[in-house]
């Protein structure tokens, strides 16, 4: 199995870990019903981007 032939440097390991970040999802507040929801998804009222998107019965 190979090895390696020397160790690598903290600043090459920082280079390679720049990007292995966490990163918030991108949330918005839904117009008509005022809940958050994730951006370009359809809200738990059905509606996307201002418009009815699918059809929610209403649960009494």
């Amino acid at each position: 199995m190979a090895h390696p032939k020397r160790k690598q440097s903290k600043t090459r390991t920082a280079k390679r870990r720049t990007h292995d970040k966490a990163v918030a999802p991108a949330i918005s507040i839904c117009p008509n019903c005022g809940a958050w929801h994730l951006c370009h998804t359809v809200c738990e009222c059905g509606y996307y981007r201002g418009k009815q998107a699918i059809v929610k019965d209403a649960v009494l």
